[in-house]
């Protein structure tokens, strides 16, 4: 299982402005692993995520996808590997229907069309969105624009999910629906968000980013219990990790 490995050696990167967005992050994710990055706004979480699917390919450091390196050579390997979720899911619907959007992937890995039926139906029924089949992306919801955004990335069949703030925008419901969906995903999901209690759900690691590092890396529900960690990163405890306003008592992970 050496392709679903995500190996990150001093990975630097520098915005066009000459402000360091990250500097010097290592970490290791292996199969099956669910990892929740976190972090306040300008920690270098979207960046990071980018860096994983050679959006951004290492000013400095090393990316390591299964077997290979992230290098502009490797690019077609590793976009084939890591599925990315783009946090505004307009940014990855841009075809006439629904059909095509998911299509596109897999038509441009040269696939059969019977075969690109095929995966377009699976990726569409697995996020409840078949009955969107020919919809334009314009006319759907957050929630379905959603679920179709996932679906295009289902479609190339990735053993590495990632996905940057996948809840934002979306109503209790659609969230609600959102987890469940990501629950079935068996592979390796990489999840960048603010929804800390969503981290709570899916990812049994989490790892922090502050000012471009990492400030920690373990197990979700300890380090969501740190107080102090939390504080110096400014984040806050998860709504169900926080004592009850009214009777005071404390939160709980169920």
């Amino acid at each position: 299982m050496s392709h679903h490995i995500v190996e990150v050696k001093d990975l630097q990167y520098t915005y066009p402005d000459g402000n360091p967005a990250l500097r010097g992050i290592s970490f290791r994710i292996t199969h099956g692993e669910s990892v929740g990055i976190i972090g306040a706004n300008g920690a270098g979480k979207s960046t990071l995520l980018l860096h994983l699917n050679g959006y951004l390919i290492p000013e400095a450091g090393t990316v390591r996808i299964g077997d290979f390196p992230l290098t502009r050579k490797t690019l077609e390997y590793v976009r084939r590997t890591v599925g990315m979720v783009f946090q505004d899911p307009d940014d990855q619907l841009f075809m006439p229907v629904v059909y095509d959007d998911v299509a596109f992937g897999p038509l441009n890995l040269g696939l059969p069309p019977e075969e690109v039926d095929q995966r377009v139906a699976e990726a569409l029924e697995t996020v409840g969105a078949s009955h969107l089949r020919e919809r334009p992306p314009y006319r759907l919801s957050g929630g379905e624009k959603r679920a179709v955004a996932i679906a295009s990335v289902l479609s190339m069949s990735p053993s590495i999910l990632v996905m940057d703030e996948p809840t934002s925008n979306l109503d209790p419901r659609a969230r609600r629906q959102l987890i469940g969906l990501l629950r079935t995903f068996e592979h390796t999901r990489i999840i960048a968000t603010h929804d800390l209690d969503m981290v709570l759900d899916l990812c049994s690691r989490t790892m922090i980013l502050k000012e471009g590092r990492l400030a920690a890396d373990g197990p979700t529900l300890e380090i969501l219990q740190n107080d102090a960690l939390l504080e110096a990163c400014h984040l806050e405890r998860p709504f169900r990790l926080q004592n009850c306003p009214v009777c005071g008592s404390k939160g709980t992970t169920r």
